[in-house]
């Protein structure tokens, strides 16, 4: 992303985005953002004096996972906010709407898509993760028993 004054990107927000097209009609269905604001950008808007409280998004692109009702999808970059310690979400937004219906603190960024498999009757979504001075590993997290279990479509 190209900077401008005092380090901030040139294009205002959202700086990554998730979309959702109907590919039958070609119309967008929702476009949110995704990902916390990336710590340098919030740094510098609140040294500047600048509140901004909506997601601005981050700008990487990392892969995903559809399934029946939800898209899966981690966060690219590590950041730190007040409702987070430092680390990188794994979120799940309704597939219809967008809107984000979930979310879990990994230790890294993604850097593998989300996969999804059963075990004994348990469903679980493993997703790669690695950056900075993390090693890579596969991190695997069950799903509540009340989910309905659904196949990527």
């Amino acid at each position: 992303m190209t900077q401008g004054l005092e380090g901030l990107p040139i294009v205002k927000p959202p700086y990554g985005v998730l979309t959702a097209i109907d590919l039958n009609k070609g119309d967008i269905l929702f476009k949110v953002p995704h990902g916390d604001t990336p710590d340098a950008i919030r740094a510098t808007l609140e040294r500047l004096g600048i509140k901004y409280t909506e997601k601005t998004g981050q700008n990487y692109s990392v892969g995903l996972m559809v399934t029946k009702t939800l898209v899966v999808l981690g966060d690219s970059q590590m950041t730190t906010t007040p409702e987070h310690p430092r680390g990188a979400m794994l979120r799940a937004y309704d597939k219809k709407t967008g809107k984000e219906v979930g979310h879990v603190l990994m230790p890294a960024q993604q850097s593998g898509s989300p996969m999804t498999y059963m075990m004994d009757g348990k469903q679980y979504i493993i997703v790669a993760i690695s950056g900075g001075a993390y090693s890579g590993e596969y991190v695997a997290y069950a799903l509540p028993n009340s989910e309905i279990r659904t196949t990527a479509q």
